[in-house]
C-alpha cells in the first residue's frame, strides 16, 4: 500500500493517467490525494471527474479555487468562463453526481503517519495545523449546509483584511476559503495579497507565504498546489509545491508521501 499526492490536474487527463501508470497506482490498495483544481483550462476535465467518481473510495481531494468555482456555477446558475473549457462537464448527465462528490471533499488534511499537511494553496503562517484543520472543518460544514448556495454566492465578496470573531459566518467562510485556495503572497503582517501571481513579488512589501519566518524552523511537511509559476521550488525541504504547470506546458508531479519521492510527466503541450 502506498499513499500519493498529485499537483493540479486542471483537466490534463492523459498526463494524469500516464503518471499513475508510472508508479503502478492500484486503487484497490493505494490512496491518492489530489491537491485541488481537478478541472478548468485543460482539455479533459470531464474524464478527470469521471475517474474521481469511479475511484472515489481511493481518492481524496483538497478542494481548489477552480473546483469551488465549478460548484458555485452549478448551484448559482453562473455562466462558465469559455477559457475553462467546461462545456462537456456541464453537458454531462453525471454533473449532479460530480458536484455531490466534490462537496464531500475537505479543504485541508493532516496525515499523521506521513507527517504531512495538505491543502490546495498551503498553510496560513498565522495558523497552527490544528487551527487550520478546525477552520477547514468550519468551511466544509458551510458548503455542505442547507445554506450552501448563499455561502457560495458570498464567496465572491471582498476579502476581509483580518480575522475577527465579529466577522459574520459568511465573512469567516470567505476568509478561510481564500487562504486555503487562493494564497500566494502575504504582507509582512500576514494579510493576503491577491494581485501578484508570479513566482516573485513585484513589491518588497509582500513575501511568499512559505517565506514567513514561522516556517524557518517548521518540522512538519506541507504539500500544496495552486502556484504553477514556482515550478516546484520553495527553498524548503519540507514544503512541497506540486503544481508544476502541466496545463501551461510544464509537467504534472506526483509525490510518494512516505519517502517524499517525486515523479513527473511532461505536458503533451510541450511535445
Amino acid at each position: 500500500m502506498a499513499n500519493y499526492a498529485i499537483g493540479d490536474l486542471q483537466g490534463c487527463y492523459d498526463e494524469f493517467q500516464a503518471l499513475l501508470k508510472q508508479v503502478d497506482f492500484n486503487p484497490s490498495k493505494d490512496h491518492l490525494y489530489l491537491v485541488g483544481d481537478i478541472v478548468a483550462r485543460g482539455p479533459d476535465s470531464l474524464n478527470c471527474l469521471e475517474y474521481l467518481r469511479q475511484n472515489q473510495d481511493s481518492i481524496t481531494v483538497t478542494l481548489g479555487n477552480h473546483d469551488l468555482h465549478l460548484i458555485a456555477c452549478y448551484l448559482l446558475g453562473k455562466p462558465i468562463n469559455p477559457k475553462d473549457k467546461l462545456d462537456c462537464v456541464f453537458d454531462s448527465p453525471k454533473l449532479p453526481a460530480y458536484i455531490e462528490l466534490l462537496l464531500q471533499q475537505p479543504l485541508a488534511l493532516w496525515l499523521e503517519q506521513e507527517n504531512v499537511f495538505i491543502s490546495h494553496a498551503g498553510l496560513n503562517p498565522g495558523w497552527s495545523i490544528k487551527q487550520a484543520l478546525n477552520h477547514a472543518q468550519f468551511a466544509q460544514k458551510c458548503y455542505q449546509s442547507s445554506e450552501a448556495k448563499t455561502f457560495f454566492q458570498r464567496m465572491y465578496d471582498q476579502h476581509p483584511p483580518s480575522w475577527s470573531e465579529q466577522l459574520t459566518q459568511y465573512e469567516q467562510f470567505r476568509f478561510i476559503v481564500n487562504y486555503f485556495t487562493r494564497m500566494r503572497f502575504l504582507t509582512i503582517d500576514g494579510q493576503l495579497d491577491l494581485k501578484c501571481k508570479g513566482a516573485t513579488a513585484d513589491s518588497n512589501t509582500i513575501i511568499p507565504w512559505f517565506s514567513h519566518p514561522r516556517f524557518n524552523k517548521f518540522k512538519d511537511h506541507i504539500v500544496f498546489g495552486h502556484w504553477a509559476s514556482l515550478e516546484g521550488r520553495t527553498n524548503h525541504e519540507n514544503i512541497h509545491a506540486l503544481d508544476t504547470g502541466c496545463v501551461w506546458g510544464g509537467a504534472m508531479t506526483l509525490m510518494e508521501l512516505k519517502n517524499k519521492q517525486c515523479f513527473s510527466v511532461i505536458s503533451a503541450k510541450s511535445n
